[in-house]
C-alpha cells in the first residue's frame, strides 16, 4: 500500500512528502525529501527522510508535540 498523506515546499526545487508504505513487509510512515531532477519533469524521491514503522507512530507525535511547545516557549513559532 501506498498513499501519499502530506506535501509541502522546503524550497524551490524541492518537497517533504509524508507516505504510508510498505517496506519489506512492514507498514511505514516514510517522510522524504523529493527533488526536481535537471532533465526530468517529475519530482523523484532522494535518499534523504526517515522510514519507521508505525507502531513508532505514537512516540513520533509525541516527539513532535514535545517540538512544537519549545519552539513556542522560544518564540519561534
Amino acid at each position: 500500500m501506498e498513499k501519499d498523506v502530506a506535501a509541502f515546499e522546503k524550497n524551490k526545487y524541492q518537497e517533504i512528502r509524508v507516505r504510508i508504505s510498505e517496506f519489506q513487509g512492514n507498514d511505514v510512515i516514510d517522510m522524504r525529501i523529493w527533488t526536481q531532477p535537471p532533465q526530468g519533469d517529475e519530482k523523484v524521491p532522494t535518499g534523504k527522510g526517515i522510514n519507521i514503522n508505525v507502531k513508532l507512530f505514537p512516540k513520533l507525535k509525541e516527539a513532535v508535540d514535545k517540538l512544537e511547545k519549545a519552539l513556542a516557549e522560544s518564540n519561534m513559532l
